[in-house]
Order: structure tokens, then C-alpha cells, then sequence
């Protein structure tokens, strides 16, 4: 069980939070596995948990947009089947990354966006929440400041040391299948009806039992026109092991587009990749082998 918080120049004293965010992630998907959950089940329970989290970007606590509200964006992947559930800009969902899962399951379609959305996670047994239960106080500062400093003209504008919490999480169950999730809240201050990478199939997440399961974080729109997630998948069901597949994808996404973030990734054999090109990345790793020692991590 692998997981991200986020890749971007996390200060200093939300190091702690960050840290304790991603390893209680780990920590609910793998314990979901070792109480018999498939991969699906422990990616949307992650997920779940740090979205629950204040600390990111993802479900309450998220950046708001420019109307000062919450819209959220989430991806699941089923690898053993190639099946996947998205949903784009959805205000009155807690938990997106379980309204991605239940049209992974439960529909024919793949995508639903804004009140269709939410119409369906409503009809497949999800409760629906006022805009109003996902906005905090610091984000309601931080828009302001942001507004006042004239943010969408500032030259660092989706530079690294701006913040990107979107959050993800991949894993390999029992059966030897993998899955993929990633949730986002997006960019501070975005443009209503802005989707990002995060919740396109083979950009932000991406899941195939051939090749690996990926999640990532970071500046969407680079991630968006490389279609990242897909093309470090590819690396590896072209032989490259999974950690030298997540540092090409950086160097790539750098070197054509300038971009930044970070990315995890997992095999069918259990082998992972993680990397970031920006100061800090919050990740999580639990696996049966570390289970007696504790939850690797890393800032």
C-alpha cells in the first residue's frame, strides 16, 4: 500500500501533519487488505482517509475557487479489468474518490461531472453534504490573500513552492491485481468548471495488471497534455522497473514541459517507484514485509 499527500514545498510545520496524514492513509488501506478488501477497496479507503484530512487538498479543507467554492475532481482504476470511475467538479460530495468507485462498479459509463454527478452518487447510496461543510477558515483566508495579491499573475503562479496536496494511493491486493486513486480539490482560486489532471484516466491516475498502477500529484496541466500516469505505466511494460519508470516520468515532464510534482507507482510483483522533482512530497509505504517495523516515510 503506497500513497501521496502531495508534492510541492511543504513548510516546515506542516511537515508533522502531512506526515501523520499519509501514514494513517497507509495505515486504513492496508489494514482494508489484511481484513480481506480487494485493491479497490484499500485505494478508496486511503484515499478516503485523506480526505477527511484537513491538512490536504482533497475533499474538506480544499483550496476554494474563485466564487469561494469547493469543487472536487476523483479517479479510480481497476487494473485487473481496466474499468474506471471519474468525477469532475462536484460540490456536495464528502468523499469523491467513493462516488469514483461506485461508477467503477455500478455503471456502464466511466465519467460524470458537476450535478449528474452527484444525481448518481446520491442514487447509489452516497448522502450529500452543503458546499458550506467542505469550506474552512483557512481557506477562506488564504483565497482572500490570494485575490489581494493578484495570484493568477504572480510569475510562480503553479510553481513548486505553491501548494499541491492532491492526494492518491495505489496498491497490490492478495490476488495480485492493482488499483489506482487520486482526489483533488485543484488550484487555489481556479476558474469554476477547471478539471485538472487528477481525475483523467492516464493523466493523474491509471491502472493496468500489466503494467503498473500509478497516481500523481502536482501541477495538472503539464501531466494533462503528456498524459503522465499512462506514459509511466508504458515504461514499465516495456521492462523498466518501476522506481527508474517514476524518475523518467519527472525528468519527461520537466525537461518538455517545464512541469513539476510527484508520482507512485506499483507492479503486479510488488516492486514501487517514487519520485518527485519538487522540494518535498509527503508518501506513505506499508507492506506485509514492513509490517513489523512500521510505516516508512518520507517528506
Amino acid at each position: 500500500m503506497l500513497v501521496h499527500g502531495g508534492a510541492w514545498a511543504i513548510p516546515d510545520d506542516t511537515v508533522d501533519a502531512h506526515l501523520q496524514g499519509v501514514v494513517a492513509a497507509a495505515a486504513a488501506g492496508f489494514d482494508t487488505m489484511h481484513r480481506g478488501g480487494s485493491c479497490l477497496d484499500a485505494v478508496e479507503a486511503a484515499v478516503a482517509s485523506m480526505e477527511d484530512d484537513e491538512t490536504f487538498d482533497a475533499g474538506r479543507g480544499s483550496f476554494l475557487n474563485m466564487d469561494g467554492r469547493v469543487q472536487l475532481d476523483a479517479c479510480m482504476m481497476d487494473g485487473a479489468t481496466l474499468r474506471a470511475g471519474g468525477v469532475g467538479c462536484v460540490e456536495h460530495i464528502r468523499n469523491p474518490v467513493s462516488a469514483a468507485k461506485k461508477i467503477l462498479t455500478e455503471s456502464p459509463h466511466v465519467y460524470f461531472v458537476g450535478s449528474g454527478a452527484e444525481r448518481f452518487a446520491q442514487e447509489h447510496g452516497i448522502e450529500l453534504c452543503a458546499n458550506d461543510d467542505l469550506i474552512i477558515p483557512r481557506e477562506v483566508e488564504r483565497l482572500r490573500e490570494a485575490k489581494q495579491q493578484g495570484y493568477l499573475q504572480m510569475p510562480d503562479e503553479f510553481g513548486p513552492m505553491r501548494s499541491h496536496d492532491t492526494v492518491g494511493a495505489v496498491a497490490l491486493d492478495g490476488e495480485g491485481n492493482i488499483a489506482a486513486a487520486t482526489s483533488t480539490g485543484g488550484t487555489l482560486n481556479k476558474a469554476p468548471g477547471r478539471v485538472g489532471d487528477s481525475s483523467l484516466i492516464g493523466c493523474g491516475c491509471y491502472a493496468d495488471n500489466l503494467s503498473a498502477a500509478v497516481s500523481t500529484t502536482g501541477w495538472g496541466e503539464p501531466m494533462m497534455k503528456l498524459v503522465l500516469s499512462k506514459w509511466t505505466a508504458d515504461r514499465v511494460e516495456q521492462g523498466a522497473a518501476p522506481q527508474e519508470a517514476a524518475q523518467r516520468a519527472l525528468y519527461y515532464l520537466k525537461s518538455r514541459l517545464g512541469g513539476h510534482g510527484g508520482i507512485i507507482l506499483i507492479d503486479r510483483r510488488g516492486r514501487v517507484g517514487v519520485a518527485h522533482n519538487t522540494p518535498r512530497m509527503a508518501w506513505a509505504l506499508v507492506s506485509e514485509d514492513s509490517a513489523s517495523s512500521g510505516i516508512k516515510f518520507q517528506a
